[in-house]
């Protein structure tokens, strides 16, 4: 149940108009872990199963991510709309992110809350390596197979998107939600459960991109990140420092890099701007 039906009034200049307007659903997911309320994340229904595993991935609640935890679907709503989740987690698969868990009450999650210096990254590991490389070219084919698959957005106007390929270009997960970032936690949480994120190599999604949205796609070990809206400044600072090269204003086939320019392929065929990439 992705979108719900509203009347509504539209107003064009002299004339008025009844109208009915599909909306996205945004309805709060309560995560349990071991029986005991862990957070509550704000979400569009659907995909649940998918949304609860790579957000404990993202998170590093569970630290172990070939392990598959029993998600229960404990209780519904009267429009059928699951509400809360217990996760069975052993104590040896959870992570630091458990340990050090924050708020009970987040919004479409956040990597690194509290963490503002570059310097402290120790939390998050080796940085990527990947000598892959990439044509500028081939993101215009990615946002086109990702917009295909945008059906509720389509009917609203109101979800993100978050596609995942390999280096072939071969879509290997897309997902949509009311938030950006757990449009990605979906993604990535799909191909955790089909045991594909180790052929992940490339990231778009729908909007801008965030420091959060950098250490998800680097928490999957993905090394090519784009988007069609804007970075902010930590989110490029944090790619600089991750590994993972960032693009950015991903539309009519242009986009512009912001960092690890070297995996992109030359190419006359390549319309490309760089900015800010010292």
């Amino acid at each position: 149940m992705a979108n719900r039906n509203y009347e509504a009034i539209k107003f064009e200049i002299e004339t008025t108009q009844n109208t009915v307007d599909a909306l996205t659903v945004e309805e709060a997911l309560q995560i349990n872990i071991n029986d005991k309320a862990f957070t509550v994340t704000m979400r569009t229904p659907g995909d649940d199963i998918s949304l609860v595993r790579g957000l404990l991935h993202a998170e590093n609640i569970i630290n172990d991510v070939t392990y598959h935890p029993d998600i229960i679907l404990k209780k519904e709503n009267d429009s059928g709309i699951i509400t809360v989740v217990d996760v069975v987690v052993p104590k040896d698969k959870l992570g630091e992110g458990y340990v050090n868990k924050r708020s009970l009450l987040s919004v479409s999650s956040c990597g690194i809350c509290g963490k503002t210096e570059l310097s402290d990254l120790s939390f998050i590991g080796k940085t990527i390596d990947d000598a892959k490389k990439i044509e500028v070219s081939l993101l215009n084919a990615l946002f086109c197979k990702m917009n295909t698959l945008q059906y509720s957005f389509k009917k609203s106007g109101g979800t993100h998107a978050a596609a995942i390929f390999n280096m072939q270009g071969e879509l290997l997960s897309v997902m949509e939600d009311i938030g950006r970032h757990n449009a990605v936690d979906k993604a990535m949480g799909k191909l955790i459960k089909t045991k594909q994120l180790s052929e992940a190599a490339i990231l778009t999604v729908s909007g801008r991109i965030s420091y959060e949205i950098v250490v998800k796609c680097f928490k999957a070990k993905i090394p090519f990140l784009a988007a069609v809206s804007a970075p902010s400044s930590l989110a490029v600072d944090y790619a600089k420092e991750l590994g993972i090269t960032l693009f950015a204003f991903c539309r009519e086939d242009r986009a512009t890099c912001y960092s690890h320019l070297e995996r992109i392929k030359k190419s006359n065929s390549n319309a490309i701007t760089a900015h800010k990439v010292s």
